[in-house]
């Protein structure tokens, strides 16, 4: 009796073990044995719009079309999307990921308008550039601050945009390219306030008057000068310009190689620039060189 209920808990541990190991991380092979990519995206801008749509959702459809295979959306957020991905937590110093432990892989690709930053290439393998982005500050439109007058050199543009948060809340999003603390703000005098919700609702927090500022990313300022119009105004910006890219997993370099050959063949055949303008209708007006002499 003793034995016959030791070797039942035997099995029952170790089907219980199998049932949530995780899945393995999606080589090109692997995909294609599969017949399905998962595509690892946050709700973020339009890039994945959370109903279904996006430039990235649209991007990756296409992606797994040109590989022969289904497509599969798994919904993440910003703290987990790349443990998802590359199967450790993971901690940041400086500009390194530190890995932690192990964890559930739960996609093969992330593509979520993931701006490409110096800690996530130390664990993450990055496309050729599929967005330009560049991080503003924000303020609401009757605040007394005033716009900067470029001068067609970038770091004083940033120096005279960021002396302006000295004495003023500045809310941002931590270990995103939002995070205040990556462009010193509070070294120039700002009291940061860290923001725990979705990026699209920090315009709406600051227009309650959660802080006094904010930072935003290009995306998300395009969508929001149309949907908050003649309620914020752009300072100028804080950051240099930035690229935004798919990401991949580092041993994933056939699956890397193969989406390049496919994105080059969309740029090249102006397909891509029609899906950019689709999305973000202005984006060409702010950086017109985006996509030219890119293939």
């Amino acid at each position: 009796m003793k034995k016959s209920f030791f070797r039942l808990t035997l099995w029952t541990i170790l089907l219980f073990s199998l049932s949530i190991r995780p899945c393995r991380a999606g080589t090109l092979q692997e995909i294609l044995d599969r017949g399905e990519i998962r595509h690892l995206g946050v709700p973020y801008a339009r890039f994945v719009t959370g109903s279904g749509d996006g430039l990235d959702v649209e991007l990756m459809e296409r992606f797994a079309q040109y590989l022969g295979v289904s497509y599969r959306y798994v919904e993440s957020n910003w703290e987990d999307v790349i443990p998802d991905l590359i199967g450790r937590d993971i901690s940041i110093s400086g500009d390194i990921a530190v890995p932690g432990a192990n964890r559930p892989i739960m996609g093969d690709v992330i593509a979520s308008g993931l701006t490409v930053l110096e800690w996530r290439k130390s664990v993450l393998a990055f496309s050729s550039p599929t967005f330009p982005t560049q991080v503003w500050l924000l303020s609401p439109y009757d605040h007394p601050q005033r716009p900067i007058e470029p001068c067609g050199y970038m770091p004083e543009d940033r120096r005279k945009t960021s002396d302006m948060v000295r004495g003023m809340t500045v809310m941002g999003v931590e270990r995103t390219c939002l995070d205040p603390n990556l462009y010193g703000l509070g070294d120039k005098g700002a009291r940061i306030v860290a923001f725990k919700g979705d990026t699209s609702d920090l315009v709406p927090a600051m227009l309650g008057g959660v802080s006094d500022l904010i930072i935003l990313d290009v995306p998300d300022v395009l969508v929001a000068l149309s949907h908050w119009q003649g309620r914020i105004k752009v300072l100028g910006p804080i950051s240099q310009k930035q690229d935004m890219a798919v990401a991949f997993s580092l041993d994933d370099k056939d699956l890397l190689s193969e989406f390049e050959a496919f994105y080059g063949q969309l740029i090249a055949s102006g397909e891509y620039r029609n899906m950019v303008e689709k999305y973000y209708p202005s984006l060409f007006l702010h950086f017109p060189s985006f996509l030219e002499g890119s293939r």
